[in-house]
C-alpha cells in the first residue's frame, strides 16, 4: 500500500512540475513579459511617420482639435513596455487611418505636459510596440 501511495505522490509532483514549466513558458511567450528595455526602444524619425502622425504631433502641440474622443486620455502604461513614469505622464492619441472604419491600430503616446511633451512614442499595431519619436 505504501508503495502505491508513493508512486501516485511522485506522479502528482510531476505532473505539478510539468503543468509549472508550461506555465512559466506560456508566461515568456507573451509580448507583455518578454519585451525589450524601454532603454532600447527603436527609433524613428517623424519625417519617416505617415502622414497622419505628423499632422496629429502638430495637434498635440496646439492642444486639438483632435479627431477622437479618447485622444489625450492617461495613457496607463500597463504593459510596462515605456519607461516607467508616474500615473498621468502619458497621454493616448489616435494617429488616423485613411479608410479605416474605426480607431485603428495607430497610436501615438507622448509623456509631459499635453501641449509641450517631453517623449512621444508611436506604435501602428495598438500598443504591442512602441518606437520612439525623434524630431
Amino acid at each position: 500500500m505504501i508503495g502505491v501511495r508513493m508512486l501516485r505522490d511522485r506522479a502528482l509532483r510531476a505532473a505539478v512540475a510539468l503543468a509549472a514549466v508550461f506555465v512559466l513558458a506560456a508566461v515568456a511567450a507573451t509580448p507583455a513579459l518578454a519585451r525589450i528595455s524601454p532603454d532600447a526602444l527603436a527609433e524613428v524619425a517623424l519625417a519617416d511617420l505617415p502622414k497622419e502622425a505628423r499632422e496629429l504631433r502638430t495637434l498635440i502641440a496646439k492642444g486639438g482639435p483632435f479627431h477622437y474622443s479618447r485622444d489625450g486620455v492617461v495613457f496607463g502604461n500597463r504593459e510596462h513596455i515605456l519607461p516607467a513614469r508616474p500615473r498621468g505622464y502619458y497621454h493616448e492619441y489616435t494617429v488616423r487611418t485613411p479608410g479605416a472604419r474605426d480607431r485603428g491600430a495607430r497610436r501615438m503616446v507622448c509623456g509631459g505636459t499635453k501641449t509641450m511633451p517631453d517623449v512621444c512614442y508611436y506604435s501602428d499595431d495598438h500598443y504591442q510596440t512602441f518606437r520612439r519619436i525623434r524630431s
